[in-house]
């Protein structure tokens, strides 16, 4: 090798590849027992791996948030996509929020920290959040632009108010039974006036 020769980055080696894909399997099923702020002492140990290997996988709690976080926002944004182009757009816009206050229920918290990433670029969950409200806006602005939805309404409104029924659910089983009512409520709330006279 020549002194003008690229250094190749190294493949991770298989036993890496393992640990990473052990402390992903293990941390989604405490993360949903525990919520957003799980333990991640806990995680290393039922993954069977000491700190530091979850700490050179994940450095920060929401880095690991991120990644088992990604698919799920990425798979959003998809279906986004799929409702504008085969839904009427009030009705994509309530199926829509509709997937992704569900989502949030699964862990507990994450309203908490998605609605924490919103200005926050340094965050491992931004870049990840931020597709995804970029693709319910599109599905809002689609709606208002149908005279569906009222036009004082943007983006971050939208994903203020889903994210507060998902919070407040999140506080006691009595509120978690009516989330759908909540959503309900946001819903007819949303919706452009008809006009008078």
């Amino acid at each position: 090798m020549t002194g003008t020769d690229p250094v190749r980055p190294r493949a991770p080696r298989a036993d890496a590849l393992r640990n990473r894909a052990r402390i992903l399997e293990v941390a989604r099923a405490v993360v949903e027992e525990q919520g957003a702020q799980a333990s991640l002492r806990d995680i290393a140990r039922r993954a069977e791996v000491g700190m530091g290997t979850l700490y050179r996988h994940f450095a920060t709690r929401e880095e690991l948030l991120e990644a088992l976080l990604r698919r799920r926002f990425d798979h959003l944004a998809g279906h986004a996509a799929a409702l504008e182009a085969d839904r009427p757009p009030a009705e994509a816009l309530a199926e829509w929020l509709r997937a992704f206050t569900s989502g949030t229920a699964a862990y507990r918290g994450l309203a908490t920290s998605m609605m924490a990433t919103i200005d926050d670029e340094s965050s491992p969950l931004h870049a990840s959040c931020g597709a995804m409200r970029a693709a319910g806006a599109r599905l809002l602005r689609r709606a208002q632009d149908a005279g569906a939805v009222r036009p004082d309404v943007d983006g971050l409104d939208l994903f203020a108010l889903v994210g507060a029924v998902s919070w407040i659910a999140d506080q006691t089983p009595t509120i978690a039974a009516r989330r759908d009512h909540l959503f309900a409520l946001i819903m007819d709330g949303l919706a452009h006036p008809a006009p008078t006279g």
